[in-house]
């Protein structure tokens, strides 16, 4: 039974399901925004400090790199940080290329961007293709060379680390 001076009838459920959607929400958001920080945490401790950041513009990826560089406070400094907006709906292909034209002087590329794409990049490059990569996912792929050779199957898998594994 539905109480309401005067609201419409179901009026009073509709507002409790939006302020609990609103509750879920802020709770997943502060999970992804822990998990984003403990990914900073790894690839501080790994040693792991990118020379080079290629980001999508999209708002979450970019404050998931905000979380991660802050983990890896002022060695993120060093980064060069490039926000595109063509990684949001690229596939693996798409990202493949964006790597490939990173500086050859870079050391470390940071790719911060979206599955399935990333998984599948990760697999082309390393042929392995049953790996878990949930949200906030690393994978360390070693590549031999240029960044403009990269090509599938020319990259090992160093190391992977999912919030599940931390």
């Amino acid at each position: 039974m539905e109480c309401g001076g005067g609201e419409q009838p179901g009026a009073g459920q509709r507002d409790r399901e939006q302020r609990q959607r609103r509750v879920a929400g802020a709770e997943q958001e502060a999970a992804v925004d822990r998990r984003a920080t403990a990914a900073g945490e790894t690839i501080r401790e790994a040693g792991l400090i990118p020379d080079r950041v290629l980001c999508s513009a999209a708002l979450r990826t970019r404050q998931t790199w905000l979380r991660v560089s802050a983990a890896l406070g002022q060695a993120a400094d060093k980064a060069k940080v490039s926000y595109e907006p063509g990684l949001y709906y690229a596939g693996a292909d798409e990202l493949l290329e964006a790597v490939r034209r990173g500086p050859d002087r870079a050391g470390t590329v940071l790719l911060v961007g979206h599955n399935p794409a990333a998984q599948e990049l990760v697999a082309d490059l390393t042929g392995q293709r049953d790996l878990p990569f949930p949200t906030s996912a690393l994978a360390v792929v070693r590549l031999p060379g240029r960044w403009a050779d990269a090509a599938p199957g020319g990259g090992e898998l160093a190391r992977i680390w999912t919030p599940r594994t931390a």
